[in-house]
């Protein structure tokens, strides 16, 4: 395990750009109130480029970060250490002041995985992912590392996912992985959504209708077209509140060095989701 940040550190937070809709400062409050941690954790809006100015100003009672969409890049290039899961996946969204400095980690490959084996035991050896920015990237990863073969990317730009096509076929395990237009996805044992509602066209939710598995990973406008149509299927749904919820366990414990409580915290998300 990491260690965890600097001893006497109170102030946590979540950082990008928007970020007032973010469930985490409820997921990790809830975590210190179950632990008795004299803690606070806020969301503070940084925009794209002003990460490192942000840091830079922060006093030491500031301990950790968990970082969002537009910083995760900014998150790598700032840190004094990078993971290599990190470095693998081409973005950080959790960071953690250390005595050495600030650590950048990567908490959404390994919550990925925890969020699909808690719903499924299976073995899938096929996967489509629908997306191909810093979550598909993630979420590609995750999926090798559960031993998914084959690995299709399928996207409306097909330019726009070079970074997460070369990162999940750099993993150790040589999945097979390919780019072909969001037309054409495939179907596949497991598929994965990281695009908006809005492009989720009944023609594609009866294209991947056979998934065993779909994860979603929005919170928001939930239910979302891919899943009222794997829910009517009868298939597993992984949803965006499991990601969350697994990956701030593992920043938790980076944060304060105490195991973060699971059902607690993911009870404050389900009350904050219904509070909406």
């Amino acid at each position: 395990m990491s260690e965890p940040a600097d001893r006497g550190a109170v102030r946590f937070g979540v950082v990008g750009d928007p970020v007032a809709h973010s469930l985490s400062p409820a997921l990790h409050r809830a975590g210190y109130a179950a632990l008795g941690l004299t803690a606070s954790y806020d969301a503070v809006a940084v925009p794209k480029g002003g990460l490192a100015g942000f840091v830079a100003g922060l006093g030491p009672e500031w301990g950790g970060l968990s970082v969002t969409a537009p910083l995760k890049r900014e998150a790598l290039a700032l840190a004094d250490e990078v993971t290599a899961v990190a470095t693998a996946a081409g973005g950080a969204n959790t960071l953690v002041r250390t005595a050495r400095g600030w650590r950048a980690d990567n908490t959404d490959v390994p919550g990925a995985v925890a969020a699909i084996r808690e719903r499924s035991s299976a073995t899938h050896r096929t996967a489509t992912v629908l997306g191909g920015g810093a979550t598909a990237a993630s979420v590609g990863l995750a999926l090798a590392d559960l031993g998914v073969a084959t690995i299709t990317l399928a996207v409306r730009t097909e330019a726009n996912a070079a970074e997460a096509l070369a990162a999940v076929r750099a993993h150790a395990a040589g999945p097979q992985v390919a780019v072909v237009p969001l037309a054409e996805a495939p179907v596949a044992d497991v598929v994965v959504a990281t695009i908006p509602a809005a492009a989720q066209t009944p023609e594609l939710c009866v294209r991947l209708g056979e998934a065993a598995v779909l994860f979603e990973v929005t919170y928001n406008d939930w239910p979302t077209p891919l899943v009222r149509s794997a829910e009517q299927a009868g298939a597993v749904v992984v949803s965006g509140l499991d990601l969350l919820v697994h990956q701030a366990v593992l920043q938790f414990q980076q944060f304060t060095g105490h195991p973060g409580p699971l059902a607690t915290m993911r009870e404050a998300g389900e009350q904050a989701l219904a509070a909406r």
